[in-house]
């Protein structure tokens, strides 16, 4: 590893006062205070909440809603699948405008604009009277949901430092996961218009609490308002630090930075990280998690919990605890661990699980593959539900510790200040496209190569996940956001990258 003083943070040029040679950025981090920083964080994560409420709400009421005793309203089984999958279609429009506008209007502002389409949207569910209003409502919570997994990410990646950006980096999934939970509980207690109205609350105190919270102090000095930002230092990291040092090596990185232009896409420092980005966004959506979640309650009822609603809370409390668990140790093991860890976890799971359905697959003639899913048609509970219990539960922790937040902390790491916006976008396309055609497509596959080796596929596509994770992804724990670009830069190369 070069020593400190090749690093670009810790030049002697912009050294704070007191503090000499290689350990300027330890003392520097020493002396901050993180209250506001914590602050700051709380109040950007409450769009990741309100987004995994939108993600979980249809859970509750789709069956509410093909019970309705209002004709205009009742949903079919047609209808029940794209009123769960359209958010996907607004995210993924969500993705392509939150990557313009987080770069012309700025991170706070994209955040408090992004309060607006999830409010309407409940707004018009609350008030629909026919099933076309129910689905422009979930298409423009999906939009404010692409808007909020990109410009979330980037906005805490940019206000905290080295020693906490993992943690509070993975607060983001922690938050969907716990919005997706919310709406279960909640579901079971309220009806879907009231369950709206709650969806209306977390967007708008993040309205209400981001109006107090400073612009990231990149994206000020980008603009030239250097002022601001050496304000912003000082809210986000207390009285005690040197916030002009910490203002001129961020500056003495980004003032060189012109607007991106595709031409540049031939630079190391662009490409590379662009198609990490990308790469690990598609291996996400293919590794199955949304074929286990869409298993995950008729496995569980089948295993004797005829609760639905409870098998949803089962799944979702399993979610929420051990993505907490990778918030709590994500800056201690690093980034590559958890993931190689993470894909080991649900390659082995997912095969598991597709054991499972080969054993319970029907003899030939009986009935087809995916007839053999549906508990109602297999009587009483098989001897072999555990294994399906064990291999389900398995497969969402795995993701949790893993896939399910780094991708997230990942994209807002590794891109040069000047793509941010841009390539953030499109991996957020990617990663909501690919979610629209595998719920959507996902019958088919069962169909063409069975349940068992839908699931078997899925198995490889995750150790696929760990060698990509082995031989592609820099382990960025502990490197400020210059240095990582720095490292794709190729001039440099900190042996912890």
């Amino acid at each position: 590893m070069p020593s400190e003083e090749s690093s670009p943070l810790l030049g002697t040029r912009h050294e704070p006062a007191g503090i000499q040679g290689a350990s300027a950025l330890d003392v520097y981090l020493s002396r901050v205070q993180n209250r506001n920083l914590y602050l700051a964080t709380f109040a950007a994560v409450l769009g990741p909440l309100s987004f995994g409420f939108v993600l979980g709400y249809s859970s509750p009421v789709i069956p509410a809603l093909k019970q309705s005793t209002n004709p205009a309203l009742r949903l079919d089984d047609s209808q029940a699948s794209w009123f769960g999958s359209v958010v996907t279609l607004g995210a993924a429009a969500g993705g392509i405008l939150g990557g313009y506008v987080v770069d012309k209007i700025g991170r706070k502002l994209s955040l408090m604009v992004c309060t607006l389409p999830y409010v309407i949207g409940f707004t018009i569910i609350i008030a629909a009277q026919n099933i076309w209003m129910l689905h422009v409502g979930r298409i423009l919570n999906g939009l404010a949901s692409g808007i909020t997994s990109l410009v979330v990410p980037i906005y805490i990646s940019e206000v905290a430092h080295p020693k906490v950006r993992g943690m509070l980096g993975s607060c983001v999934q922690l938050m969907v996961v716990t919005g997706i939970l919310g709406a279960y509980v909640a579901g079971m207690g309220l009806k879907w218009r009231w369950l709206a109205v709650l969806g209306c609350v977390p967007p708008c105190f993040m309205l209400g609490i981001m109006v107090f919270m400073p612009e990231t102090p990149r994206f000020l000095l980008r603009q030239h308002k250097r002022s601001e930002a050496i304000a912003a230092v000082q809210f986000l990291r207390g009285p005690l630090v040197d916030h002009k040092w910490e203002c001129s090596e961020i500056e003495a990185n980004t003032g060189e930075q012109q607007k991106l232009a595709m031409a540049e896409f031939k630079n190391p420092a662009i490409y590379k990280p662009f198609l990490i980005g990308i790469t690990i966004m598609f291996f996400q959506q293919v590794s199955g998690i949304n074929a286990i979640m869409f298993y995950a309650e008729t496995i569980f009822e089948e295993a004797n919990f005829k609760n639905s609603s409870a098998a949803s809370v089962i799944v979702g409390s399993i979610q929420v605890f051990f993505t907490a668990v990778a918030a709590l140790f994500i800056d201690r093991t690093g980034r590559k661990i958890l993931l190689v860890l993470s894909g080991i976890i649900m390659a082995i799971s997912a095969a598991v699980f597709g054991i499972y359905f080969k054993i319970m697959a029907p003899s030939p003639g009986n009935s087809s593959h995916i007839d053999s899913l549906n508990p109602a048609l297999m009587g009483e509970e098989h001897p072999l539900s555990w294994l399906a219990v064990l291999s389900v539960g398995l497969f969402i922790m795995g993701f949790a510790l893993g896939w399910g937040p780094i991708p997230w902390l990942v994209m807002s790491e590794i891109f040069p200040l000047r793509a941010r916006g841009a390539a953030s976008g499109a991996c957020v396309l990617t990663n909501w496209v690919m979610a629209f055609l595998i719920t959507k497509e996902f019958h088919d596959f069962m169909v063409l190569l069975t349940p068992y080796g839908t699931f078997w596929l899925f198995s490889a596509t995750c150790l696929l996940n760990v060698l990509f994770t082995v031989l592609c992804i820099p382990e960025t724990k502990g490197k400020t956001l210059e240095e990582i670009e720095t490292y794709f830069q190729g001039s440099r190369q900190p042996s912890a990258l």
